[in-house]
C-alpha cells in the first residue's frame, strides 16, 4: 500500500471506517479548479471522487480540469447551496459512488463561487444512510490576495448575504491564495481580517493554489458538535440562502474556429470595460492552427490565455461564462463573435 493510500486508510478508521469528504470553497476566482488540478497532478496516492457545482448554463470547469484518472461528476442544474434539489442531487452521487465504495478513498466537492458551504455541509447530516458511509472531513475555503478585500470592503452587500464572507465563516481550514500577486503588508491585512470573521480556522498561505496536501486532505477538521452549539438550527434542514441579486452570469456559446490575436485584443477590452464588476470570466476556445483546447480564464481586469488538452472529435466550437454585475450578454457575445475567422476583423472589438 503506497503512503498515500495509508493516509487515506487511517483518515478512513479516525472516522469509523467511513470515506472522508471535503468541501472545496472560495469566492470566485480564488483558485479552486487550481487547486484541483494540483491535487490531480501529485502523486499523493489516493482514489478520488470529484464533484463539481457550477453557477451558470454552461459546464466549464471540467474542461478546465486536466486529465486524470479520476472520476469527475458535474452539477450545472443550480446552485448546490441554494437549491434543496440540487442538494438531494448531491446525495444521490454520494450513494452512486458508495456502490463502488472499493474504488475510492476520497471525496471532494467543489462549490460554485458563489455558495454558501454550510447548507452543503448539512445535506451530509439529514440522510441517515449517507451518513454512515461518509464522514465530512473539512471546508476548506480559498482566498484570492488580489480582490478579496474589495469584495469585503463592497457597500453593496450591506444588508445581504456576502458569499465571500460567508466561505470564510464556515472554513476548517483557509488557504490565502495568490500571495504572490500582493506584498507582505497586504497578506498580514488580510489574514487579520480573516480573523475578525474565523478565529478557530488555520490559516496557510499559497501560491498557484500549491499547498502542502496533509494540511487540507484527511484533516478531521469538521465538529458537527461544534457547528451545533454555535447554530442549533444547522441540523434542521432549513438554511435560506441567497445570492447577491445584482450578480448575473451570461453564457456565451460561438461557432468557428476563432483567431488568436483577435481573441487576445477581445480579451483586454472586456478587461478594461468590465473588469470593475466582472467578479470571474472563463471559457474554454477553439483557436485556429491550434489543436488543442484553449482555456480563458479571468478575474477582474487580469486574465490568462493558455493551451489544455487536444480536442477530441471533429465538433469544435467555444464556450464562455462570464459573472458579474450590468453584463451586457449581447456585446459580450459580439465580442467573441467578431474573433471567428473569417468574420468582418475591421469592425472594433472594444
Amino acid at each position: 500500500m503506497s503512503a498515500g493510500r495509508e493516509i487515506a486508510a487511517d483518515a478512513a478508521r479516525a472516522q469509523g471506517g467511513r470515506l472522508p469528504v471535503t468541501i472545496l470553497t472560495g469566492f470566485l476566482g480564488s483558485g479552486k479548479t487550481t487547486l484541483l488540478n494540483y491535487i490531480l497532478r501529485e502523486s499523493h496516492g489516493k482514489r478520488i471522487a470529484i464533484i463539481e457545482n457550477e453557477f451558470g448554463e454552461i459546464s466549464i470547469d471540467s474542461d478546465l480540469v486536466v486529465s486524470s484518472d479520476e472520476e469527475i461528476y458535474e452539477m450545472v442544474n443550480g446552485c448546490i447551496c441554494c437549491v434543496a434539489s440540487v442538494r438531494g442531487d448531491l446525495l444521490d452521487v454520494i450513494r452512486k459512488l458508495m456502490s463502488r465504495r472499493d474504488r475510492l478513498d476520497y471525496i471532494l466537492v467543489e462549490t460554485s463561487g458563489l455558495a454558501d458551504p454550510m447548507p452543503v455541509a448539512q445535506a451530509f447530516f439529514v440522510d441517515d444512510a449517507v451518513l454512515d458511509e461518509v464522514a465530512l472531513d473539512a471546508i476548506v475555503t480559498l482566498i484570492d490576495s488580489k480582490h478579496i478585500e474589495q469584495h469585503l470592503d463592497d457597500v453593496r452587500y450591506d444588508g445581504i448575504n456576502s458569499q465571500a464572507v460567508d466561505q470564510i465563516v464556515s472554513a476548517d481550514r483557509i488557504i490565502v491564495n495568490k500571495v504572490d500577486l500582493v506584498d507582505e503588508a497586504t497578506v498580514e491585512r488580510i489574514e487579520r481580517r480573516i480573523r475578525g470573521f474565523n478565529q478557530r480556522s488555520e490559516i496557510d498561505r499559497s501560491s498557484y493554489a500549491e499547498v502542502n496536501l496533509d494540511a487540507i486532505l484527511g484533516i478531521q477538521a469538521f465538529e458537527v458538535s461544534q457547528r451545533a452549539a454555535t447554530d442549533p438550527a444547522f441540523l434542521e434542514n432549513h438554511f435560506v440562502h441567497s445570492h447577491d441579486p445584482d450578480v448575473e452570469t451570461c453564457s456565451v456559446r460561438i461557432a468557428g474556429e476563432l483567431d488568436a490575436e483577435r481573441v487576445e485584443a477581445a480579451a483586454r477590452a472586456i478587461a478594461a470595460d468590465y473588469g470593475a464588476d466582472l467578479l470571474r470570466w472563463k471559457g474554454v476556445l477553439a483557436v485556429a492552427g491550434n489543436d488543442r483546447r484553449v482555456a480563458l480564464q479571468g478575474v477582474h481586469r487580469i486574465f490568462e490565455i493558455h493551451d489544455l488538452n487536444r480536442w477530441e472529435g471533429p465538433h469544435r466550437d467555444s464556450r464562455a461564462v462570464f459573472i458579474g454585475k450590468n453584463l451586457e450578454r449581447e456585446e459580450l457575445t459580439e465580442r467573441l463573435r467578431r474573433c471567428v475567422v473569417g468574420s468582418h476583423p475591421e469592425v472594433p472589438l472594444s
